[in-house]
């Protein structure tokens, strides 16, 4: 019975908007209500276009807003970098195009999304105690042209934002509506073609929105990605910003091989399995031809919102189900030499959750002051396995795991205004966490309950003579995988908490220019890191976080914007250990610029990225490369209606590396060596080389 509501879920989520695509005119030919006209529309869609990266009722320095209009003046490789628009963020990949990306931000290593909050219209996507790892994050389901905006936030001083969300937050909202549908044909190097289509229609007294996406991917491997993406988007909406509510469809569906991060000695010595007399392999070789992996995902969205001049309700509910096939080998023939060491990764899990809140304004004398109360609500039933297996075929059962993950949180925020220039707020967050696993190779189970209360603060004073200044101190928290409460005496805590304090100005001193600069510290109870033997994170030592951020944004004139942003931070254990105390994978430096135009018929841009080198170990005796790369997008309107773009993606064919790792490994043709059997070496995943995209869209 499960099995038959999966596949209707999953089949109804792709095939309900092709078949509302093919209906729809005719219910609208139906239709009597009067619908808005474009020039209304645009108007519309010209004001949410408004680039903020910094608001009168912002809490802290560091957060802000982006607007759809900057991230199309992005060129985007793949949907995860949509999240590079943050300041101080870094995305990469080290696998096939399928898998869930890796993200950096304040001296994480974050990998797929442990300690990095996102959502989309208010839905989470992290995915706890998930096989490939806590916090799993795959944004591969969204559709970059529906995105609106993204808010991003960073720290632990936001009352509404909980589990996974110490370094920070990302929060992307979809458009309701677009002034003029939209047809997209991409095509360029390294196999890429892509087609997207958006269609916005005034139905009865609403809005419906939808949209379709199908992408092809090879990459320059030896063995081609085949990445085959197909996702699909239904909306209705009623009402306006103010009043209003909306139901979305959503679905997507992934299939993929991965090229995997090789030994360095790989490249000298290793042999490939196409050719076994080679005297090594090239940097686009797989150590193992048969890594790689399928996903699928489906959700549903129900929201209704008010706002008067004093209060705003606003609720949620949503219902998501994901699947996801993983297949890799990250050490080869080090566990096993007969059969190699590849894995499978098998996550199903079916989620179901909801959030509401209610602010009001009173006025207590002269004094202004906003109550927010909320509750949120999930509940994850997880189905996980790791399998050993070769060329995807199952010999052994690892571990199988059920596990039902439920957790009920509520938050209160006091907001008060002493004068236009004083004003603080104070809140606290408490969340409860219930664990049920079971273990289905031994019989082992365990319920366990945990519960964290977080209190949260911060001061802004100004604007004076064009300064703002910010004062921030709070708690936050991660979760840590279920799956770990089964080990035999085990001392993992189901919560690991964090404590944050930062120190901020915003500016607006010059006309045009938007500018922040930021100094920061979090505290970590324990540190989730990489494990290069299945690929997974475990709890690890505290640490501590301490950094400098500086974000700019100018507008030059009216077609011309400059933006730089540079971060630099330090992480380290707070423990002693012989070892080190360095935290492996802890970025350091990161630095990037662009310059957009639009004027006349041209528009384009130009960024640069320098991505600082890392400790690998805790010693820091062994670092990564540092990687600077260069993007380039140019393109003509053609009227009001069509456009072509050109994106030229590594501009300077840079042979640098997406990760790096450092851990032991055995090659099929090597003795067993010193270091757990195997040879400490540094894998790498290289970026991909100077390739273009050419692109046609059409509105009408």
């Amino acid at each position: 019975m499960q099995v038959h509501f999966r596949r209707f879920a999953v089949a109804l989520a792709f095939f309900l908007p092709l078949q509302i695509a093919f209906s729809e005119t005719e219910i609208e030919e139906k239709s009597k209500l009067p619908a808005k006209s474009d020039s209304s529309r645009q108007t519309n869609a010209k004001n949410e276009g408004i680039t903020v990266r910094g608001k009168a009722d912002s809490r802290s320095a560091s957060e802000g807003r982006i607007d759809s209009q900057r991230l199309k003046a992005r060129p985007i490789q793949n949907v995860g970098e949509l999240a590079e628009a943050i300041p101080g963020v870094i995305v990469t990949q080290h696998s096939g195009g399928g898998k869930a990306n890796q993200f950096f931000l304040r001296g994480f290593n974050l990998d797929h999304g442990t300690d990095f909050a996102s959502s989309i219209d208010g839905v989470p996507i992290n995915n706890p105690s998930h096989a490939h790892g806590q916090g799993y994050t795959d944004l591969n389901f969204i559709i970059p042209e529906l995105v609106r905006e993204i808010e991003y936030k960073k720290g632990v001083y936001h009352v509404e934002e909980g589990d996974f969300s110490s370094a920070g937050a990302m929060r992307m909202n979809y458009f309701k509506s677009l002034p003029k549908s939209l047809i997209k044909i991409e095509g360029g190097s390294l196999g890429f073609k892509r087609t997207v289509f958006a269609e916005s229609k005034r139905i009865g007294s609403g809005n419906l929105l939808y949209a379709g996406e199908y992408s092809h991917y090879n990459g320059p491997w030896t063995i081609p990605d085949r990445y085959n993406k197909l996702n699909s988007f239904l909306g209705y909406s009623l009402g306006d910003a103010s009043e209003g509510m909306s139901v979305q469809f959503s679905g997507y569906r992934g299939s993929w091989h991965a090229t995997n991060q090789i030994p360095q000695r790989a490249l000298k010595i290793g042999r490939s399995w196409l050719n076994a007399d080679a005297g090594g392999l090239n940097r686009y070789d797989a150590e193992d031809p048969n890594d790689g992996g399928h996903s699928r995902r489906a959700s549903f969205t129900a929201e209704a919102h008010k706002k008067t001049a004093n209060s705003e309700m606003k609720a949620l509910l949503y219902g998501t189900y994901y699947d996801l096939d993983l297949f890799s080998d990250f050490t080869f023939f080090l566990n096993d030499p007969v059969n190699g060491d590849q894995v499978e990764q098998k996550d199903r899990r079916s989620i179901g959750g909801g959030k509401a809140s209610y602010s009001r304004t009173l006025f207590l004398g002269s004094f202004k002051s906003e109550n927010t109360v909320g509750v949120q609500f999930r509940r994850d039933y997880i189905h996980t396995g790791l399998y050993h297996t070769q060329a995807r075929s199952r010999l052994e059962r690892i571990t199988l795991d059920r596990v039902i993950e439920s957790s009920a949180s509520v938050y209160y925020e006091n907001r008060i205004s002493f004068t236009n220039k004083i004003k603080a707020f104070a809140g606290v967050r408490n969340d409860t966490f219930f664990f049920n696993v079971a273990d289905d190779l031994t019989n082992r189970s365990t319920i366990r309950r945990a519960q964290t209360t977080n209190p949260k603060a911060g001061l802004n004073l100004g604007p004076w003579k064009g300064f703002d200044f910010y004062l921030n101190g709070g708690y936050g928290f991660h979760s840590n995988d279920a799956k770990g409460l089964l080990l035999p005496y085990t001392t993992v805590s189901p919560i690991a908490r964090t404590g944050g304090s930062e120190v901020g100005m915003k500016t607006m001193i010059l006309p045009g220019l938007q500018s922040s600069l930021v100094f920061w510290r979090l505290d970590l109870d324990s540190e989730l890191v990489y494990s290069g033997d299945d690929g997974t994170t475990s709890p690890s030592r505290p640490s501590t976080r301490k950094g400098v951020e500086w974000s700019n944004l100018y507008s030059l004139s009216s077609w011309l914007t400059v933006d730089l942003d540079v971060s630099i931070s330090k992480a380290k254990y707070r423990k002693y250990d012989p070892i080190g105390n360095y935290v492996p994978q802890a970025i350091g430096k990161v630095f990037a610029a662009g310059i957009s135009f639009d004027r006349w018929e041209f528009f384009g841009s130009i960024r640069v990225r320098y991505f600082g080198p890392r400790a690998l170990i805790e010693s820091d005796w062994v670092r990564s490369a540092p990687s600077t790369l260069w993007n380039l997008q140019i393109g003509k309107h053609i009227g009001d209606s069509c456009s072509i773009q050109l994106d030229v993606f590594n501009l300077t064919n840079t042979p640098a590396s997406q990760v790096q790792y450092y851990y032991p490994t055995l090659l099929k043709n090597e003795a067993p060596g010193p270091d757990s059997g195997g040879y400490n070496d540094i894998l790498t995943h290289p970026v991909m080389p100077r390739n273009i995209r050419f692109s046609l869209s059409i509105k009408y």
